[in-house]
């Protein structure tokens, strides 16, 4: 088409239609380039405007002969090969054919030889619309990256966003991702703005449990949970499991950010550790909130205020059912922990007690809402995983507290009048 446009042009400027400075312009060349192409035209007729380089083979050009070899090696031997596997065993033949990946590619292409990998075809997947209100849905990850930049250990950054209007709730960093950064990440937001209704999550372990359930469980139609799942189910909290990173692409962008502008901040900071690196956290998260926090779609909170009657350790912390044997002891992670006789039995042999072990590394034993002793560790540490690994021995003699303690299966809140908690819409995957 170029080439007609050209012969049009110096047609109309033979016949006296238009000059050589107007055609020139419309063609984007100079005016004595054109002139050049005129005369050439009049010396060699239409066959003066094709490029001069059009028919001729390129000197770089694979000759037929080695084409016709690798096809042969392609539906050979090779057939079974990827492109960038072929081509690195063409350069091993014992007479080499050095090319290039891509030049392989369009050969067996051009010879019918598709790819031996079978690719999935990509998925439909729509555009969902942020949650209304402040606290309808929270999403939730952990990032491990190299955040301080090699002057201390990689860390892993455990953090909450509200899909309402961007805003990081929570943020913490762990040595690693475990539920005991996650436990600390939802108390500190039920504790500063209340119990959300939902969170999203992906298919970790930590969130999903990967054991099958027990006779009891399938007898009463209970599935096995986690520790966090038992959590949320007490605090009536709905968790939803991601099908893929996509679907929880608020918090995966969130990681993308923190990566490029929270490292600057550890780095001017100077942070090198866990604490210093939790500090400049705490510190940063105001500032990045107020540059990326959006305007929810709907005015008010459903964050529901958490009751003022209600102990949170009581909630946050991790539960274990243990059998009492016949001297008054448990079994809790290679340590006999020794029950007192109380004031109501003397002797709990035999029968079920629920082993509390609490953020700051205590443990308390409950039978039937009665707090029977709590073990005070040496240092307290919070519990890093599911299974407790106390840093230290857990010291002798006990601490008894014979305290009635309000232990709730499942924490019923009831909302204000005015609160808009029976209006939610359902809660639904995004596909």
């Amino acid at each position: 088409m170029k080439e007609q446009h050209k012969l049009k042009m110096i047609a109309d400027y033979e016949v006296g239609k238009v000059g050589a400075k107007q055609a020139s312009e419309l063609l984007g060349i100079s005016k004595r380039h054109f002139r050049r192409m005129v005369a050439a035209y009049r010396a060699r007729g239409v066959a003066s405007v094709a490029h001069g380089n059009r028919g001729r083979i390129p000197a770089n050009r694979i000759s037929e002969q080695m084409r016709e070899e690798i096809v042969r090696l392609a539906k050979g031997d090779y057939q079974d090969y990827n492109d960038c596997h072929f081509t690195e065993e063409l350069a091993e033949q014992p007479k080499p054919i050095m090319v290039s990946r891509s030049t392989v590619r369009r050969i067996r292409r051009a010879a019918g030889e598709g790819s031996p990998k079978e690719r999935r075809a990509p998925r439909y997947r729509k555009w969902r619309e942020r949650y209304a209100q402040q606290g309808m849905l929270l999403q939730t990850d952990g990032s491990q990256h190299d955040w301080l930049e090699g002057r201390g250990p990689c860390l892993t950054l455990i953090a909450m966003i509200d899909d309402a209007d961007n805003e990081v709730v929570s943020g913490l960093f762990r040595e690693e991702e475990d539920a005991a950064g996650y436990f600390l990440n939802l108390q500190q937001v039920c504790q500063s703005k209340g119990l959300p209704q939902a969170i999203y999550a992906d298919r970790h372990t930590i969130f999903q449990s990967p054991t099958k359930p027990s006779l009891e469980q399938e007898l009463s139609g209970e599935l096995p949970r986690t520790q966090f799942g038992r959590l949320l189910n007490e605090l009536g909290i709905q968790l939803i499991a991601a099908r893929s990173p996509q679907a929880k692409g608020r918090i995966e962008r969130l990681w993308g950010t923190l990566q490029d502008r929270l490292v600057k901040e550890l780095r001017k900071a100077g942070a090198c550790d866990l604490g210093s690196a939790n500090q400049v956290l705490a510190s940063y998260l105001p500032k990045f909130n107020a540059r990326f926090r959006v305007e929810a779609s709907q005015t008010g909170s459903a964050y529901v205020p958490w009751p003022e009657d209600q102990n949170p350790n009581l909630y946050f912390c991790f539960k274990y059912t243990r059998t009492v044997t016949n001297d008054n002891t448990i079994s809790f992670v290679h340590n006999r922990l020794q029950i007192p006789p109380g004031p109501q039995r003397k002797s709990y042999a035999k029968t079920k007690v629920e082993l509390h072990h609490l953020m700051d590394g205590c443990l308390t034993i409950f039978h039937q809402g009665l707090s029977l002793v709590t073990f005070q560790p040496a240092v307290p540490a919070p519990p890093r995983i599911d299974e407790f690994v106390p840093a230290v021995p857990l010291p002798p003699p006990p601490k008894v507290d014979m305290v009635k303690a309000p232990v709730s299966p499942r924490l019923h809140l009831k909302p204000a009048p005015n609160h808009p908690w029976r209006r939610y819409p359902q809660v639904k995957e995004t596909k």
